[in-house]
């Protein structure tokens, strides 16, 4: 019998809900639900208050456990971890690289602006002085 089987078995036997275990273990109703449908493993601790609760040894309660599936399953959930925290690296990476070129386009928009206002009066200003007489440049009112 798988531990998964086992502590269902076990619990029922003893007549508790989910929660209850839960509660008894200091863990979710959640955790509980992922050990008993073999999604999850408890930690060494839990183990043996799980064992204690159960009034077993450690032997009795995991005797049948398939260490080479627990130890793929903990292998399994650190790759989704270490990719969940890679793909959050990169979302924050990204985030700041966007805010930053944004921040770098404006400025460069304000420089370019001022440089081509200035560029306007200076060229008006020489042509201004080479042609004072015209209207064209200067108007008069």
């Amino acid at each position: 019998m798988k531990f998964n089987e086992k502590l269902l078995k076990l619990r029922k036997e003893k007549g508790l809900s989910q929660e209850e275990l839960g509660m008894e273990m200091q863990v979710s109703r959640q955790t509980v639900s992922k050990w008993e449908a073999g999604q999850s493993y408890p930690d060494f601790s839990r183990l043996v208050m799980l064992s204690d609760f159960f009034d077993m040894t450690l032997d009795e309660l995991v005797k049948d456990i398939d260490v080479q599936e627990v130890r793929e399953n903990s292998f399994t959930n650190e790759k989704i971890d270490s990719i969940y925290r890679v793909s959050q690296e990169m979302d924050s990476i990204f985030q700041n690289r966007t805010l930053k070129n944004v921040t770098t386009g404006i400025k460069w928009f304000i420089v370019g602006s001022g440089i081509f206002v200035c560029l306007v009066m200076i060229i008006s200003l020489i042509l201004h002085l080479l042609y004072p007489e015209s209207n064209i440049f200067w108007r008069t009112y």
